[in-house]
């Protein structure tokens, strides 16, 4: 074993959030880039001597170089056994169940979520505790600090391993255990679904696709969809996976799951549709000629959970985040259970599911879960909906439909402004916020404002406070409209707007949800003055 001392890389001021670290591959490349930030974690995260560390990525460029450090450098630190997924490879969700199941004391996620890879894309490195979940904030801010004064790290000197050969190596005085990455992840699953019930519905004429987008969920649909279910392998799309996701850009949503889309909206479009993004814990939910919105998808899940085995005996709260629809807490009001607003970020739901207060939970951004693990999971609610399709014995449609008849429907909308030069896309935020009196009371469109805040929240676990989540606009007949900028991208900033709008009258519920907000999606635009700030005349993306 040598310590190497090594200059400093400088962070460029970024904070590793619960999201973790995400910057360009060839920033990562730099000499002693990735090793400053994880031994960082190493110094930031207590005594592990003798613990077990769990180690897998998206397989996106560079993971397999980045886990040949990891490992060498946990040798290092002092763990005593390293699982890590067969070549370097774990999705997100999986990662989570194994450092569960095993009690792992944490574990290293190579990915960047749904941001685009290859030699001249993104690449990114995340530190979850010991239940799964993403790193609270007290220990990301530790991490953060240890990158700005750090001067040396500890590394083994010794050969790569072999990431491809199940089973146990040595390397130096710690074990590390290859292992497959679907195996414990599969059998979760099949403790929580019917699968039986399931396997019948795709034994009939019933027909469904799913999109991996040439990401990780790619082996992971192969074994459950078609090994354990049944699924015929033409049904599979873009189920190889690759070191670039095929060139594409694994978001799943209706502007980069083209492919999918199409065949949806097609002449001959299966019954069922879904995708999931490059490192696995997101989804899109489809039906024949029928999208249903990530909010829909959380509320219907949640009236519909006693119908899955793994819930039949009732939830005992959902959690939603801010940004995201209020479809659920119209749910959560009628079957008498508690349902929280939190901020973005999935840590928040994790003190949550700790503390006994929810079992489902779910973000706008396509992500949704529950207690099984500490992170969405794709693949989980892509079967949750297959096992309430095979129950209720009715379409997509016909399920969505028959929801807004019964709780009313939350018209819904995310409009995201990519790649927005910073600067401006800062001083657009700054001026809406020095107008919040003026704007409160004022009347747009026929719409009186209520309330204009930064939406902040009071942890009911912890008691901790996070400010400044959002920049809420709230109307007086309940319609909403929400800022914030992203920090999920390596480039500029991302302008995010959220519109909602409640009805209850089943006549009027069966409007395209951008007719429905246009009156809100022009306020948006003229309260936030974006074109001026920005140049920009219409959105990257609409979901």
């Amino acid at each position: 074993m040598s310590n190497q001392i090594q200059k400093t890389i400088p962070f460029e001021g970024q904070r590793p959030g619960t999201s973790g670290l995400r910057k360009k591959v060839k920033v990562f490349q730099q000499a002693h880039y990735l090793e400053n930030f994880v031994q960082s974690v190493f110094d930031a995260i207590g005594d592990f001597s003798g613990s077990t560390l769990v180690v897998g990525g998206d397989g996106r460029f560079y993971n397999r170089e980045a886990t040949q450090i990891i490992l060498k450098m946990a040798a290092a630190n002092g763990f005593a056994k390293v699982l890590v997924g067969q070549g370097g490879i774990l999705s997100t969700p999986a990662a989570s169940c194994i450092i569960r199941k095993y009690k792992a004391y944490g574990g290293l996620i190579l990915s960047a979520s749904h941001n685009p890879a290859g030699p001249d894309e993104d690449f990114g490195i995340k530190y979850n505790i010991s239940n799964g979940g993403p790193a609270p904030e007290a220990v990301t801010e530790a991490i953060f600090s240890g990158t700005e004064t750090i001067s040396e790290y500890k590394i083994l000197d010794a050969s790569d391993i072999s990431l491809d050969d199940i089973g146990t190596q040595q390397l130096g005085d710690m074990s590390v255990e290859v292992i497959n990455p679907v195996t414990d992840y599969a059998e979760l699953m099949q403790s929580l679904f019917d699968f039986d019930a399931i396997r019948t519905l795709l034994s009939s004429d019933f027909r469904m696709a799913f999109d991996a987008m040439h990401a990780v969920t790619g082996p992971y649909a192969k074994v459950v969809f078609e090994d354990m279910l049944g699924v015929p392998a033409d049904n599979n799309i873009n189920c190889e996976a690759k070191e670039d996701f095929g060139g594409g850009h694994p978001d799943p949503n209706l502007t980069y799951a083209k492919e999918l889309v199409d065949i949806m909206y097609g002449d001959n479009a299966p019954d069922f549709g879904a995708a999931s993004d490059g490192d696995g814990d997101r989804n899109m939910i489809l039906g024949k000629h029928f999208f249903v919105t990530p909010s829909d998808s959380l509320a219907i899940m949640a009236a519909n959970a006693t119908l899955v085995p793994g819930y039949a005996d009732g939830i005992a709260g959902v959690a939603r985040s801010m940004p995201t629809s209020a479809a659920v807490d119209h749910v959560a009001k009628k079957l008498g259970i508690d349902c929280y607003e939190t901020p973005t970020g999935w840590k928040f739901f994790g003190n949550l599911m700790d503390a006994g207060k929810v079992t489902l939970c779910g973000e706008e951004s396509f992500g949704t879960g529950s207690d099984h693990v500490r992170e969405k999971d794709g693949l989980w609610a892509v079967l949750f909906w297959l096992n309430i399709l095979a129950v209720r014995k009715q379409s997509v449609a016909q399920i969505v439909t028959e929801h807004w008849a019964e709780f009313g429907r939350s018209y819904y909308t995310r409009h995201d402004y990519e790649a927005v030069d910073t600067g401006p896309a800062n001083a657009m935020m700054d001026d809406l916020r020095s107008r919040y009196d003026k704007l409160a009371g004022a009347n747009f469109a026929g719409r009186s404002i209520k309330v204009c805040d930064d939406f902040a929240y009071t942890d009911p676990v912890d008691q901790s406070v996070s400010t400044g989540q959002g920049m809420r606009i709230l109307f007086e007949d309940g319609a909403r409209i929400i800022f914030r900028l992203s920090g999920t991208g390596t480039e500029g900033a991302t302008i995010r707007i959220y519109i909602e709008s409640y009805e209850s009258d089943t006549a009027k519920q069966g409007m395209d949800a951008q007719d429905a907000l246009r009156d809100l999606i022009g306020i948006a635009t003229d309260i936030s003055h974006l074109t001026q700030y920005t140049g920009r005349y219409k959105p990257t993306v609409i979901t």
